[in-house]
């Protein structure tokens, strides 16, 4: 062996350990002939919504002249969409969508079925005050008065949000019949969520929210509002002033945001609810909220996701009349690193959802980040709950202990892209819950990851200075060819990336993402908001034959029951959890029915588990025996199928 060889093997040997180590724990992936077969089980038809004409479009936002050089990143959010009963025809085949191509909060039928009920319309706030500095970015559907007919909630960048109530004498929007009037704009009435804002010019806050979800945060029986800011008041969308705004402080633990806020429903209104969420949290850069009743008592605990960290898990602590929250993280072990350690992470939290993704009865959580290749290579988190029961989770909660852990590597779930709103659901009917994410960031010719990676390693007493930002206006790309992600679990328990391979993944960014079954056949639909392109519904034709339960669970007034949970138990054991989703995640919002997948289970009668709160704030629980198919359920002191 030659000298210079000798001493070049130390680097030989370290090399191919390095190699061979690589090809040791790299992870599985799917082989083609798997994908495909397990494609075979969905299938989907994408169909365009109907939008109203006479709108002047516009491709990007006028912004404050301090942000003139990144006003792509600054118009880089605003489509949403929600899926509901609107019209109260007793299905959720109604889009509510915040479309930024025109900054107007549009209401059409989903396409297909009967969906010549009335014309696409656009809300009309007015006479609430608004101006050219104020832009839509949400909807979030809800009977907000209790009176039995589906408001729309509808928040903003520039202002607080409004709430265009249903009218009573507008049958259209609520109660169904022959000689119904079409539903269109005049059958709402605006109103403010927040007293004292003008009443012909806006003196309100300058908030600019980016989340909202409805929940019974003190178990009193009436719906509460939380609300989720990203800047911090400022004249963000007012193109005549220069300066008066910042950015972020910090990539990693920005608490310089908008102050985020709870608003009480007391039954003949709203009012907020001081200290409710920590001081630590609350000023959070927050683009997507969820809450959930994790731990059993009826009390939904709420996820902030957060940009630039300090995304956290809120443990619910609350009485009647007297909200309350506390923060609970995840543990960490020498395995763990700090970016993977719930509650800890420096991750962008973009998107969030809770479901139980294992199947053991108790809820996990799906939190979206930026996770792209060369560009900013975080992770999603794939939380799943590891506790036996709920009282072991409660008792955790109360030690202020979040017993999650990330499993989105071995899961296959980690990497997709710059992450949006998720949301998952039985789209086969087999039982187990599939993942749809929302990717995709600016959409251009001009290729910004470069600029963007250097800002990622910028001092953070530069970063709250949009002047010390890279340049992101119109024609740049940063992720703009991303696609729509279909997680799909496979027989070896992991995740495989369907999308494409189903038509779904078109390369546009996306954005919020809503699900229902809009015409009532037991199949989810899919309605995705894209960021500066037109909307897709996508029908679901699914061939696998697979029946499934879907339950409209209402208060004696009518009104979603919010909050309710319920347990399937199918003849084997199995338990199949859900619960009425009060609106949680970024910009998409699923309908407020229940849609469990039963298998081979559907003909037979199932035991049915339902607890909720009645409009007393009592805690209630109540047993049925149903197959599947559709159902409403009254529940009251007790549940009683209508």
């Amino acid at each position: 062996m030659s000298s210079r060889l000798r001493s070049q093997l130390p680097g030989i040997v370290a090399l191919t350990a390095m190699v061979s180590v690589f090809y040791a724990v790299q992870l599985p992936t799917t082989s083609a002939a798997e994908s495909s077969r397990m494609a075979e089980d969905y299938a989907f038809t994408p169909m365009s919504v109907a939008m109203p004409a006479g709108y002047r479009h516009q491709s990007i936002r006028q912004v404050n002249k301090a942000y003139k050089d990144i006003d792509a990143w600054i118009s880089s959010v605003g489509a949403g969409i929600a899926m509901n009963d609107v019209d109260g025809d007793g299905l959720p085949n109604d889009l509510c969508i915040t479309d930024p191509r025109i900054d107007q909060v549009v209401v059409t039928p989903t396409p297909g079925r009967n969906d010549s009920r009335y014309r696409a319309f656009a809300l009309d706030p007015a006479p609430r005050p608004m101006t050219d500095t104020m832009a839509p970015m949400g909807c979030v559907p809800g009977d907000y008065n209790e009176d039995g007919r589906t408001d729309l909630l509808v928040y903003y960048w520039g202002r607080t949000p409004i709430i265009f109530q249903a009218r009573a004498d507008a049958s259209g929007a609520g109660a169904p019949g022959a000689d119904a009037p079409a539903l269109a704009a005049t059958s709402f009435d605006p109103v403010e969520l927040v007293s004292g804002v003008g009443k012909e010019t806006y003196t309100g806050p300058q908030w600019h929210t980016n989340a909202a979800t409805v929940g019974d945060f003190d178990g009193d029986g009436h719906d509460d509002v939380l609300i989720g800011n990203y800047f911090p008041d400022s004249p963000v969308l007012d193109p005549t002033k220069d300066g008066g705004v910042e950015m972020n402080h910090s990539l990693s633990h920005a608490t310089n945001g908008g102050e985020d806020f709870i608003f009480r429903g007391t039954g003949k209104g709203f009012e907020e609810a001081r200290d409710a969420l920590p001081k630590s949290v609350r000023n959070g850069w927050t683009l997507a909220a969820s809450a959930a009743d994790l731990d059993g008592d009826l009390l939904p605990e709420v996820y902030m996701a957060h940009d630039f960290g300090t995304s956290k898990l809120l443990y619910n602590k609350s009485r009647p009349g007297r909200i309350e929250f506390a923060v609970v993280d995840g543990r960490r072990d020498a395995l763990t690193p700090r970016s993977k350690q719930l509650g800890r992470s420096s991750f962008k939290g973009m998107g969030v959802d809770f479901s139980d993704l294992d199947g053991d009865g108790l809820y996990d959580m799906f939190v979206s980040n930026i996770t792209t290749s060369f560009g900013i290579q975080e992770s999603n988190f794939h939380f799943t709950n590891e506790v036996k029961d709920r009282e072991a989770l409660r008792d955790e909660f109360k030690r202020g202990v979040a017993p999650y852990a990330d499993r989105s590597a071995p899961l296959g779930t980690a990497w997709s892209g710059w992450g949006w709103d998720v949301k998952s659901g039985d789209f086969d009917n087999d039982g187990d819950l599939e993942i749809v994410q929302a990717t995709g960031f600016v959409k251009g010719k001009t290729n910004r990851w470069p600029q963007l990676q250097e800002l990622a390693t910028a001092n953070d007493a530069l970063t709250s200075n949009p002047f010390f930002w890279p340049n992101v206006n119109e024609g740049d790309d940063i992720g703009g060819d991303q696609r729509l992600r279909f997680f799909a679990k496979g027989g070896d328990g992991r995740y495989t990336n369907l999308g494409e391979q189903l038509g779904i993944g078109a390369p546009v960014p996306t954005r919020g993402i809503a699900t229902g079954d809009a015409d009532g056949d037991g199949r989810l639909d899919l309605a995705v908001a894209r960021q500066w392109d037109q909307p897709v519904f996508y029908s679901n034709q699914s061939p696998s034959g697979h029946s499934s339960l879907a339950l409209k669970l209402v208060h004696p007034d009518g009104a979603p029951v919010v909050d309710a949970q319920v347990e399937v138990v199918l003849p084997d054991g199995t338990r199949r959890i859900s619960r009425v989703d009060g609106g949680g995640g970024h910009s998409g919002k699923r309908s407020h029915e229940v849609h469990i997948g039963l298998g081979e289970h559907g003909a037979q009668p199932l035991d049915v588990r339902l607890s909720w709160r009645d409009r007393a704030g009592d805690p209630q629980k109540g047993s049925l025996r149903l197959a599947g198919g559709r159902h409403t359920v009254q529940l009251g002191t007790e549940a009683k199928e209508k």
